[in-house]
């Protein structure tokens, strides 16, 4: 039985000759695309299982290349020659499967080994790894680190602090000397640069995801989107407002995650609070997903904090939000923080902690007190608590925080590795 192919090429010369060596046995031409709507629209309907782009399609990128995987559609670039701008730019898109105008004769077999690769056609490996260069640097200017950590700060609704975790814990990992980068991933209230006092209107978030849907993200540009809060620390702002949530697709952010990984030692990442999966039920499955970059950021760290209010309400959010997460991604391990703790509740530190252990079955919990002031005076002034209240309770909390997730002593002694490569 022969395989559909879909042929989108744009207006390019050696079309022709695409056509003539797809004629056989093995494999047939469905439809010649016109544009990426219609390319799109054909692989919806499982009319193929192969695709063969090439760089003279206008508004092909990275998304649209993922949106054919999710649709088990296999995808092939296609390009006059070898060694070209347009091979590089199918590269840049994540295309490793190439065929080349000058070398018809290999296209059945590229197109044979694009069939047979599960990742070219799995959902669940529809991220296209770009390997960083190795000019790339981090933010000390140091030589890049392969495999930093992923921190994704999540925690239920009702406001626990999920930002001020965020903000905290990577300004204490910047202490550190550790190239650290914080992404405000929040799609429903980002408050990272109103908290750092940075009120224009442009989005570090949206301008990394705009560069990685065309190919363009490396880790200087990574750096350049980014705000610079310190040496150590840069920040890429949320979006400045909350109904451009659609422009954060998934595997953008995954893009975003796995470079920042390939250039800083720490990637901590701000979520939003949802991560119901019923509007895969609701919505068509070709349309965009709110909660889909909580659920991508959540799954790509290497550790998730999840953050709890003290008081009785909040922590039953937090027991729930604790089996929600078990529920949507299994294998997420869950690092336990219980926020605003004070004398006023009524009940002790070890008590809060015993309870939430007893009920969630999370063994290590980790509290921090509820030190308004501090909070207060750092966000006046738009600066970190490591800033403005170093000598803090809240701040020396975090500071021990940081320091077991980079596994490096709490004093300043003689430190281990930054993070586990």
């Amino acid at each position: 039985m022969s395989s559909g192919v879909l042929v989108a090429v744009g207006a390019v010369e050696f079309e022709a000759g695409l056509l003539t060596a797809l004629e056989g046995p093995s494999f047939h031409v469905v439809r010649r695309c016109v544009d990426v709507a219609d390319l799109l629209a054909a692989a919806a309907a499982h009319q193929a299982q192969l695709a063969v782009v090439s760089a003279h399609l206008r508004n092909l990128d990275r998304d649209v290349i993922a949106r054919l995987r999710q649709d088990n559609v296999a995808v092939v670039g296609a390009t006059a020659e070898a060694s070209s701008a347009d091979e590089a730019a199918l590269r840049r898109l994540g295309l490793e499967s190439l065929v080349f105008a000058d070398d018809v004769a290999t296209l059945r077999e590229v197109l044979t080994e694009a069939m047979n690769d599960p990742a070219a056609v799995s959902v669940a490996d529809a991220w296209m790894s770009v390997a960083p260069s190795p000019d790339d640097q981090d933010f000390d200017g140091q030589e890049p680190r392969r495999r930093g950590q992923v921190i994704a700060v999540w925690g239920g609704s009702g406001a626990p602090g999920r930002s001020v975790v965020s903000l905290g814990l990577s300004a204490e990992l910047a202490r550190l000397r550790a190239a650290t980068l914080l992404i405000d991933a929040d799609v429903f209230g980002g408050a990272v640069a109103s908290m750092l006092g940075m009120l224009d209107e442009t989005s570090g978030l949206l301008a990394a995801a705009r560069a990685a849907n065309v190919g363009a993200l490396d880790g200087e540009s990574l750096a350049r989107h980014a705000r610079r809060v310190n040496p150590a620390l840069r920040v890429l702002t949320g979006l400045p407002r909350a109904d451009r949530w659609t422009e954060v697709k998934p595997v953008l952010l995954r893009h975003v995650i796995d470079m920042a990984r390939s250039v800083c030692a720490f990637t901590v990442i701000d979520c939003g609070f949802s991560i119901e999966i019923d509007e895969e039920i609701s919505y068509d499955v070709a349309a965009p997903r709110r909660n889909g970059a909580t659920l991508e950021a959540i799954e790509n760290a290497d550790t998730v904090v999840v953050v709890g209010g003290a008081d009785p309400v909040s922590l039953g959010r937090l027991i729930r939000a604790l089996h929600e997460l078990s529920q949507v991604v299994p294998g997420a391990t869950p690092y336990v923080v219980i926020n605003r703790v004070r004398d006023s509740l009524g009940w002790t530190e070890s008590e809060i902690v015993e309870t939430v252990a007893r009920l969630s079955g999370v063994a290590s919990v980790r509290t921090l007190p509820d030190d308004r002031q501090a909070c207060d005076r750092a966000l006046v002034h738009g600066r970190t608590l490591t800033e403005c209240a170093p000598d803090a309770k809240v701040t020396k909390a975090l500071r021990a925080m940081a320091a077991d997730l980079a596994g490096v002593s709490e004093n300043g002694g003689k430190r281990r590795r930054l993070a586990r490569r």
